[in-house]
């Protein structure tokens, strides 16, 4: 739900038009971009029209924060990153000596990724990097000023965000000078000429920043975090004063006043600018900010307009989640700030939190982000490249960090509990184009998929977050929401008082006569993300059933296309026939195509062999012609490709069982050679589903087939209880012995209807519901051999299975 995803070019067109600017905004952006551009180093008219242009917009940037050319510069950079590496590799640390101390990289604990990293250039330098809390900063401040050390000149840096990335807390800007008059700690107490790099790239997408108020000597930002275009593409605003402080090493094209190659002899550009942007600047992405600029401030009015907004916003939506409760007066909602939303001066437009169910238990943040895409919303998750906000809100050791990356917890990835114990969290951020709506739309998705009914309001706390408002400004409720008990999971309290009986809910006597457990559906995938084609006999090949995820369709860009983002692939139903030795394709309105299941000799030298990823792993893959490329593109009306796997290459799998000697070579499949599920647990899911919809209007029941087909699953068992199958170790299915690999996780992908490629929200709610912690249905398999031999059996519907469970 960040705003930048929201600013599309439709969107900017439609407030365009509104507010009545100059017609249509695609025709002023064609305008500008039809004049020839040139090289800006050159002097061609194209070329100093493009210098011309760039320089105006040095100015416009200045303009918007209340700065002149006389004040501050302008270093464009490929993004706040850069910027802040820019400052790291010039500033003149200088390293301790017997008679004097040297540099300090100070910086909060609050800080992103990019400002930590600072440090990694300081360690062989001499120079010592002190995180602080923000709390030292005044706690330890000196009751006066220590003024310019006019003695001792060694430079020291502070670092500090304007607002924090992870909470949205904003920090003073009087900051700014307190730490240049060496009022603040550890200015305070370190003799030196202490400069201010203030982070500037959070605080500057919805607040106004006045550097006549905070003059910091080097300001980064990132311009798509104010705009949502263009991206890859930031600033460094340097005060002149201090630029001449930056010592540059590296000297690329446009840096140089002069320069000898036969001598070391370099004289840098006198212009602050030209002497650090090395190389051609992005002067199309540079002309494209005037426009930004310009449609932001007839839009909005300014960025004072945006900070109220935004903040509404934010605060409206803190009130309401921060008082929602479960039936049992249970928060639903842990969230971390340091205020009440006070003011606009102390808060910003963002809001961080973890979900609790009705037990106290934490809630990973990967399944609400998974809930959330259900209902269109888009979030961020983990820790946001700020560490040591994680650390603190979340209360993470050092020590309890080591583990979680012992136990594969690696930043950015989709591990959101440990030990029960989040490793991560949820953040939303609005923007200009936020509306109530969304507020609206964001606390019902929560209501529906994670409050235990009947939801309740704390009517007390909401009470007194209304009264807490600053100065005169005051703060209604408006517009107002109400929560309703219409789409939300509810189990008769006679039948769910505890998480245990939801477990058992639909669960036969364990006591009474089991069936025997057989093997009733076979499916094999042919090509990957395409319809299923069930089978009643198959072969087991070396990478699972054999030409199960052989083959695969990648976008125009040779990315892999898969029913996340194209639901119509799974109307395209691909047969084997295996006499034939031919692929099939066929969908309803096409003409049916073949290709050849083994390429020969001729096809290996003819057809292109490509390189792609499947699950993050790179994969070597053969194309499979113009033929088939041109029938899956007109079906689904994009440039696509079919590709098959190098028979030549092989994938293992990541996370092979333990102990045994297994073969896990990996056709194009995500995770495992196979996937399991069980007809029983199905049917709980389906009835908890039922549970759901007798409360809910306009919702069509599943049929079990149908809930089946959205699992995807290779083997289907029945004759085992529900869930049963989540404690086996081991399984034998006719002659072919296997080993359970782990348990699939689930995403919104199973909300597609394989018949008619529809989406709908279940069953992933229901299983959501079921489920604590993470989203797990089927059991991932790996085929058990004798080391150096190969499978060679087959697997017929019928077959008996024998499950080993895991030992306590």
């Amino acid at each position: 739900m960040d705003f930048q995803q929201l600013c599309t070019l439709e969107t900017f067109q439609q407030v365009w038009s509104h507010y009545g600017y100059g017609g249509n905004l695609q025709d002023a952006v064609d305008q500008e971009f039809t004049r020839i551009k040139g090289n800006p180093h050159s002097h061609s008219p194209s070329s100093r029209l493009t210098h011309d242009t760039v320089e105006r917009v040095r100015y416009r940037v200045l303009q918007h924060f209340n700065a002149t050319p006389q004040e501050y510069s302008v270093i464009f950079t490929s993004g706040c990153t850069a910027a802040l590496k820019l400052v790291a590799e010039s500033f003149p640390w200088r390293p301790q000596t017997e008679s004097e101390a040297g540099s300090l990289f100070c910086y909060f604990t609050d800080s992103h990724t990019s400002v930590v990293g600072i440090r990694g250039l300081l360690s062989g330098r001499g120079v010592v990097a002190l995180c602080i809390s923000p709390s030292e900063v005044v706690n330890r401040a000196k009751e006066e000023a220590q003024g310019e050390d006019v003695i001792y000149q060694t430079p020291h840096l502070f670092c500090y965000p304007a607002q924090s990335n992870f909470s949205g807390r904003k920090y003073p800007l009087s900051h700014v000078k307190g730490i240049q008059m060496r009022h603040l700690y550890p200015a305070c107490d370190h003799q030196g000429r202490w400069f201010v790099l203030l982070d500037a790239a959070s605080h500057v997408s919805c607040s106004p920043l006045n550097l006549q108020d905070c003059p910091a000597d080097f300001i980064p930002i990132s311009f798509y975090k104010m705009f949502g275009f263009p991206t890859g593409l930031g600033a460094l605003l340097v005060r002149n004063d201090a630029a001449d402080m930056l010592k540059k090493t590296y000297f690329g094209g446009g840096t140089a006043a002069a320069y000898l190659s036969g001598e070391d002899y370099y004289v840098q550009a006198a212009n602050i600018s030209d002497r650090f942007e090395d190389g051609t600047v992005s002067f199309l992405d540079i002309i494209a900010l005037n426009h930004s600029f310009e449609a932001l401030y007839r839009i909005t009015g300014g960025m004072n307009n945006i900070q109220q907004h935004t903040f509404g916003l934010a605060r409206y939506t803190y009130m309401l989640l921060s008082s929602l409760c479960h039936g049992n007066r249970q928060p639903v909602a842990q969230i971390y700030n340091e205020g009440q939303f006070e003011s606009p001066s102390t808060q910003g437009a963002i809001l961080n939190f973890n979900l609790v169910d009705s037990l106290g238990q934490m809630i990973g943040y990967s399944q609400v982000d998974r809930m959330a895409s259900l209902y269109n919303i888009h979030l961020r998750t983990g820790c946001f490249c700020n560490t040591g906000a994680c650390q603190s809100f979340l209360g993470i050791t050092n020590q309890q960090m080591k583990r979680n990356l012992q136990a594969g917890h690696v930043c950015g990835d989709s591990i959101d509990l440990v030990d029960g114990q989040p490793t991560g969290s949820v953040r939303i951020s609005f923007g200009y184009m936020s509306t109530f709506e969304d507020c609206q739309k964001f606390l019902k998705f929560v209501a529906e998929c994670f409050v235990e009914k009947p939801i309740t309001v704390d009517q007390e706390r909401l009470e007194k977050l209304k009264m807490a408002t600053t100065g005169t400004q005051s703060f209604n409720l408006n517009p107002p929401i109400k929560f309703t008990n219409e789409k939300i999971y509810n189990v008769d309290e006679k039948e769910k008082p505890t998480e245990p009986s939801l477990k058992g809910l639909g669960q036969r006597d364990l006591n009474s006569h089991r069936e025997a457990y057989t093997l009733t559906n076979i499916y094999i995938y042919p090509i990957k993300s395409c319809g299923a084609y069930e089978v009643h006999d198959w072969p087991v090949g070396p990478l699972g059933l054999l030409y199960d995820r052989g083959w695969m369709v990648v976008n125009g860009n040779g990315v892999c296309l898969s029913q996340k983002r194209e639901t119509r692939l799974c109307l395209i139903r691909p047969q084997v026939h295996l006499t034939s030795n031919k692929l099939l394709l066929q969908a309803s309105g096409m003409d049916s195509i073949s290709v050849p299941l083994e390429n020969n000799n001729q096809m290996n030298t003819s057809y292109r062999v490509c390189q792609t990823k499947v699950c993050n792993d790179r994969v070597e893959t053969v194309d499979c012609g113009d033929e088939a490329a041109s029938w899956l593109s007109n079906f689904l009306g994009q440039p696509c490709r079919l590709i098959r796997q190098n028979p030549d290459f092989t994938r293992d799998m990541k996370k092979g069982p333990r102990g045994v000697a297994t073969s896990t070579s990996l056709s194009l499949v995500n995770e495992a050679q196979y996937l399991m599920i069980n007809h029983a647990s199905v049917e709980l899911i389906q009835k908890l589903m039922r549970s759901r919809q007798d409360n809910s209007e306009g919702d069509q029941l599943l049929d079990t087939q149908n809930v089946i087909s959205r699992f995807r699953a290779n083997l289907v068992i029945a004759g085992v209880e529900p869930f049963e199958e989540d404690n086996w170790s081991h399984l034998i299915i006719g002659n072919t012995q296997f080993v359970v690999a782990g348990q699939c996780g689930r995403c919104q992908m199973v909300g597609v209807d394989q018949d008619t490629g529809t989406k709908t929200k279940e069953p992933l709610m229901s299983l959501s519901a079921y489920c604590t912690g993470k989203v797990t249905f089927g059991l991932y398999l790996a085929h058990q051999l004798p080391e150096g031999s190969s499978p060679g059996s087959v697997l017929s519907v019928g077959s008996l299975v024998q499950p080993e469970s895991q030992k306590s």
